[in-house]
């Protein structure tokens, strides 16, 4: 799940045990150019402290004034950017329109089981009824993240996407930096000592564990990459048999053109399919001409994105593929 979500959704649970008065916001739907999908939650406590994001911020301003002048006292609907003047007001933009839940919270919230879910690697789904503020955990899932019929609003809270990068070399810490900064949870499999030695990215998760022992362990789901940025075989080919097996939606490795094809050419060796080698992504990121490590990890990086948002992409021609381009480690 979004990381700002997540965030906010710590805190109102914290305050929420705190004993801090606060009315949790979240986009229900949305018209035209909103600049936040349905979804985005802001908690907003009754001393004025806020977190998360409904906007660019002119309409947290609004929400931060109207809750200072009265606090629900169950939930409520409101609506900004229904005209131009309001639309221009908050600073929408054109014909963007977004209506919210204002939910003031307490102690029968469940938001700390909808936590206890997302920590473990669960998708958890809530509905709020409107009309006496009950909050309820529900087992079946909705088809999408928010479903809202004026009555009751049900959303579904899942794990973040994951990223399992296979060496701790120069590439993987723009890789695990870029990655982050998306919303993703990233793992680093590297089992070289010397390696482990001089990583220095904070937020991602180090292991010495071997990679396709780790590939086991994680079991790569729907929302999980696996990326060989080792140039090693022995690393690398056998984190991406396991990888290749599992349910991730984007299984890669870097190198060049003729070390891709001799990969394949191994994997065949193993218990792999033809379709499963055919899922491999190698070489690995969008053809963009990259040379330097950080211009190939933002390559790989918006192939991840393209395809997470289900963007298909025009294939380019063979002599600007991104194999020749992966040479740097």
């Amino acid at each position: 799940m979004d990381s700002v979500n997540l965030e906010v959704l710590r805190c109102a649970a914290g305050w929420i045990a705190s004993a801090v008065p606060a009315t949790l916001a979240t986009v229900v739907k949305t018209w035209g150019s909103s600049p936040r999908p349905a979804g985005a939650m802001l908690v907003v406590s009754a001393d004025g402290r806020l977190v998360g994001s409904v906007s660019g911020g002119c309409v947290e301003d609004d929400l931060l004034e109207r809750l200072r002048a009265a606090r629900p006292a169950r939930p409520e609907i409101v609506s900004y950017g229904v005209s131009a003047d309001e639309a221009r007001r908050f600073g929408l933009p054109c014909g963007g329109t977004l209506q919210l839940v204002l939910e003031p919270l307490h102690g029968d919230s469940r938001l700390a089981e909808v936590l206890a879910g997302i920590e473990r690697g669960e998708t958890v789904a809530r509905r709020l009824h409107l009309a006496d503020g009950r909050a309820e955990i529900v087992a079946d899932l909705p088809q999408g993240a928010v479903v809202f019929d004026g009555a009751t609003l049900v959303t579904s809270f899942g794990p973040r996407w994951r990223l399992l990068l296979i060496g701790a070399g120069q590439l993987s810490r723009y890789l695990a930096e870029f990655a982050l900064a998306l919303d993703y949870a990233v793992t680093i499999s590297e089992p070289r000592e010397e390696y482990r030695a001089s990583w220095s990215v904070a937020g991602a998760t180090l292991s010495a564990e071997m990679p396709d022992d780790l590939v086991i362990a994680m079991r790569p789901d729907a929302r999980t990459a696996v990326i060989g940025a080792t140039h090693d075989p022995k690393l690398d080919d056998l984190a991406l048999i396991e990888a290749l097996k599992s349910d991730a939606f984007y299984v890669g490795a870097i190198g060049s053109q003729a070390n891709s094809r001799k990969r394949r050419e191994r994997l065949k060796l193993f218990d792999l399919g033809d379709a499963d080698i055919d899922r491999l992504h190698g070489p690995v990121g969008l053809p963009l001409g990259s040379r330097t490590p950080a211009e190939i990890a933002i390559a790989i990086l918006a192939d991840l994105t393209a395809r997470r948002n289900g963007v298909e992409l025009i294939a380019a021609p063979p002599h600007a593929a991104a194999a020749d381009v992966t040479r740097p480690q």
